[in-house]
């Protein structure tokens, strides 16, 4: 009897010192919810898209400019930059800095002649406005300058086409004093929208440009354009040569597919055919250019039909030979030109461009 209630009582004094059962599942604490990621920048959402170190998600800034960011590639020229518009005002371009945009300084003036530079992956450009009456008064001229051919001799080529061979110590002496002394060389882009009076540009522009992509051009002239890294544009006649662009600096243009030939009157077939051959043959070198935009009219012929095959192919501007510098208002489908002849050596271009 005794045994039997000490071992009833270490019975009971085990089971007051067991711990007490572990509560039911259901009614165990709830864990913290985890927290909702910060959405995406659209800077850091175009980046992290790319996936490429060399991506630049460039921003633009300026009163009254509302634009998505938008990728750029690092060791490239600039493409395809914006240009606004808001009524009653031209738009004074992309610059490095407020205060550039401010005081329209050329010299920090961003456009598709510039090569892409951005610190950790971003960058934001400044736009900045001028009023129509402003714009117009600075009174800009743009050259538009033509070269044919080149030669390596001084003393120049023989033949009926010598004045077409630019000695190219002459262009080399060309190339620097443009790419050195402050002028800003406007994308055709920029052009159209100068002559609509929508943009301003600063008063030293020029653009440079090559007919017919002749063998010397990509011997000769390239490399120095290249190694003074001016934007130059090269009008092909894509019947005959479908070269790739031989250096980031050279834009690849219409100089017609098949039409640099003589119609039955003795001009050119632009000013021969329909507006719909024109338009068809224009067609075929922009499939291949990969660009509508200008045409370079082979030898400079041209009319009213072919300005309507030209519109009809959606190209906005056409070069002519003719003399004389563009200005706001200026016949898009009639640019004229600044000849540059053999002999013209670097004062004869100062005094023509300054």
């Amino acid at each position: 009897m005794i045994v039997v209630l000490a071992i009833g009582t270490t019975l009971v004094v085990a089971a007051l010192q067991r711990p007490a059962p572990a509560a039911e599942a259901s009614e165990t604490a709830t864990p913290s919810p985890t927290p909702t990621p910060t959405p995406l920048t659209p800077v850091e959402q175009l980046l992290i898209d790319a996936d490429d170190p060399l991506a630049c998600a460039v921003e633009f800034d300026g009163e009254g400019i509302e634009l998505e960011p938008m990728l750029q590639s690092q060791e490239t020229l600039f493409a395809s930059l914006p240009i606004p518009a808001r009524e009653g005002m031209a738009f004074g371009g992309w610059y490095t800095s407020a205060e550039a945009a401010s005081a329209f300084e050329a010299a920090s003036r961003i456009n598709g002649a510039d090569s892409v530079g951005c610190d950790d992956q971003r960058l934001t450009l400044h736009g900045s406005w001028m009023t129509a009456e402003e714009n117009a008064a600075t009174d800009t001229e743009v050259p538009i300058l033509m070269y044919h051919q080149f030669t390596n001799r001084p003393e120049g080529e023989d033949g009926w086409l010598r004045g077409n061979y630019a000695y190219i110590g002459d262009f080399q002496a060309h190339m620097e004093h443009i790419g050195s002394t402050g002028f800003y060389l406007p994308t055709w882009d920029e052009l159209a929208a100068f002559i609509d009076g929508r943009l301003h540009l600063p008063q030293r522009s020029v653009i440079i440009t090559d007919d017919d992509a002749d063998q010397t051009w990509f011997d000769l002239a390239v490399p120095v354009v290249a190694e003074n890294k001016v934007i130059a544009t090269s009008f092909m006649v894509t019947a005959y040569r479908q070269d790739p662009a031989p250096s980031p600096y050279v834009l690849r243009r219409s100089h017609t597919h098949d039409m640099h030939e003589a119609g039955e009157d003795g001009r050119g077939r632009m000013a021969n055919w329909s507006a719909d051959e024109i338009a068809a043959d224009l067609n075929a070198s922009a499939d291949v250019l990969g660009v509508r935009e200008v045409v370079a009219y082979p030898y400079g012929h041209y009319n009213d039909t072919t300005k309507q095959g030209v519109g009809q192919a959606g190209f906005e501007m056409g070069r002519t030979i003719e003399p004389g510098m563009v200005r706001i208002g200026t016949d898009k489908l009639a640019l004229p030109v600044v000849r540059i002849d053999y002999g013209m050596g670097i004062d004869a271009l100062i005094a023509r461009i300054g």
